[in-house]
């Protein structure tokens, strides 16, 4: 690499650290959790060089420190509950969106065909980008930038993400709240090899279109759909 992209690349990371918040001691960890495997294939690099590792250990420390914050703060809530409101704050769409707040994807290292193929703004690789973010922060600065970053971009706005993930049940039920009529989700589009889907899926009430919404598995794009009818809704409610 030469040296005027070097330094171009490190000017644009700093732009991200503004974002976060923080500030690297050793800008190559934030390389690295943002190289994502196609980039590492591409030029036959080796594999530890992406930030599939990164990731694990992100998911781990999200886990934990989540746990920590729910079990402190919802003494109300039983373990299932807490399992359940856990699962939905640490999923993929949660994460793609605090990617897409942070204008994460315009800073990953990707291959030429994920690049092509909309890789930037996808789900799957923009959450998995965070927790590799993640847990590069925790090598990089321990445990206290770490919680920092989870509660300010994760653990925000939890009554809204808890209703992202309960969406299909509080769907139903305000359907059968005021009658609206039935529910059922249509399958309108199904895109991509098997290990990486696109599921499209619109949420119908007898014939007519309240919401669509877009997954990896059918079920995310069902819950995606219910979320933004329940939106709908709340919105010619005035709710």
């Amino acid at each position: 690499m030469n040296r005027r992209k070097a330094d171009t690349i490190l000017k644009d990371l700093s732009q991200l650290e503004k974002e976060i918040g923080y500030t690297f001691q050793h800008q190559e960890m934030l390389i690295h959790a943002l190289t994502h495997s196609s980039y590492t294939n591409d030029r036959k690099m080796a594999k530890s060089k992406c930030n599939e590792r990164l990731e694990f250990l992100g998911d781990a420390i999200l886990e934990m420190i989540s746990s920590e914050y729910l079990y402190l703060n919802y003494p109300e809530k039983a373990e299932g509950e807490l399992t359940k409101l856990r699962a939905g704050l640490v999923s993929e769409k949660p994460l793609a969106a605090v990617a897409e707040q942070i204008g994460l994807g315009k800073y990953l290292f990707l291959g030429h065909g994920e690049e092509r193929t909309g890789g930037r703004t996808r789900d799957s690789v923009t959450s998995d980008a965070v927790e590799a973010l993640l847990g590069a922060i925790y090598l990089d600065g321990g445990m206290e930038p770490a919680k920092k970053f989870v509660l300010s971009f994760i653990l925000n706005d939890i009554e809204n993400k808890q209703l992202f993930y309960d969406s299909k049940t509080v769907l139903q039920e305000l359907i059968q709240k005021y009658h609206k009529g039935n529910l059922k989700y249509d399958i309108i589009k199904e895109e991509g090899p098997d290990h990486d889907k696109c599921y499209g899926v619109n949420a119908v009430i007898d014939d007519k279109v309240i919401g669509y919404g877009e997954g990896r598995t059918k079920k995310a794009a069902q819950q995606e759909a219910a979320y933004n009818a329940i939106k709908l809704l709340n919105k010619k409610t005035g709710r």
